[in-house]
């Protein structure tokens, strides 16, 4: 079976955890001990978000006065290797060594008439009191937003169009290689027109990087549509889908058809559940196969259809878990 896990930023740097190397690589260990079985037993594509990561290098480019600081698509590329070079590793010490494992540095295509670049809504970096928010506004320029009872950076988050290397992802599959791909959302690309004409019959347009961070959830979506898996999971920091969360009233969902569960995706925050919910439901429908939000130690019990919340037209409605 064909299966696409997608690990959230905050998996492997934790929220309010010291950003340092030996946290992410001591988090990207505990997620690798859950991914080894379906490397074993399955054909596994793992993305993962890079919110955290991508946040603390514009932060360490901001301090170096010298140059401008790199552009969010260029640090969208070093987290896909960093965090892919991370995950190769753990991983690697836990499957059989003759396992071929390999990143794939991935571009996605963005629309730069998405109204995401009029309204910065995606999190970034890690998390201020609103005191040092306000302060980095004023000297960086930078967009912040309330997260919980504190603020963080949010830049652009445009819906993504195409995956680029969806072929090469596929070759490296039938050669029975595990994939880390489609890192932080994919590196923002779209094509722009050349500022001259074309020379030597050349394309009259090229290919650039944007200023943005595309949701990981949607471009997770858009792969495992891609490359036809069988199974699409997102695997997160909540055990699964709760109506009313956080209230007297909430109730986990169990299973849920994906028309029945998008009715009710506006009661989800738009900056954590409401993207895994929109995408779960976008895999289920253009598929047919089920997708599966929940906790990163249930995945093996989502694929067997006994944890987290499964999407899936064979559900009518929505069901809830027992209490």
């Amino acid at each position: 079976m064909r299966v696409v896990v997608a690990l959230g930023g905050n998996a492997l740097l934790r929220r309010g955890q010291a950003m340092t190397s030996d946290n992410q690589r001591a988090n990207v260990r505990t997620a690798c001990q859950e991914l080894a079985p379906l490397a074993r037993e399955h054909e596994l594509v793992i993305a993962h978000g890079n919110g955290p990561q991508v946040g603390l290098l514009a932060l360490q480019g901001a301090a170096y006065k010298e140059v401008p600081t790199y552009p969010l698509d260029v640090l969208g590329a070093e987290t896909q290797g960093m965090i892919g070079y991370l995950v190769e590793q753990e991983l690697g010490n836990l499957v059989p060594f003759d396992m071929p494992l390999a990143t794939l540095l991935t571009m996605i295509e963005v629309d730069i008439e998405d109204p995401a670049f009029q309204n910065p809504a995606k999190p970034i970096g890690p998390i201020y009191d609103k005191e040092s928010a306000d302060s980095m506004a004023r000297e960086k320029s930078w967009t912040f937003k309330p997260d919980g009872d504190y603020h963080r950076r949010v830049v652009p988050s445009p819906k993504p169009k195409r995956i680029f290397e969806l072929r090469q992802i596929r070759w490296l599959l039938e050669k029975g290689a595990v994939v880390i791909c489609a890192g932080g959302g994919g590196i923002p690309v779209m094509y722009a027109e050349h500022d001259g004409p074309a020379t030597d019959g050349g394309p009259d347009r090229e290919l650039v990087g944007v200023e943005a961070v595309i949701d990981k959830d949607f471009a997770s979506s858009l792969l495992a549509s891609g490359i036809e898996a069988h199974y699409f999971v997102m695997a997160t920091d909540a055990d699964a889908v709760y109506e009313d969360f956080d209230t007297p009233r909430q109730r986990a969902i169990s299973t849920a058809h994906p028309d029945a569960l998008l009715e009710m995706s506006d009661q989800f925050p738009a900056g954590s559940m409401r993207p895994k919910v929109v995408a779960a439901c976008e895999f289920a429908k253009a598929t047919g196969h089920r997708a599966a939000i929940g906790g990163l130690t249930d995945i093996e019990d989502m694929l067997a259809g006994t944890a987290g919340t499964v999407v899936t037209a064979e559900q009518e409605g929505i069901a809830y878990r027992s209490a």
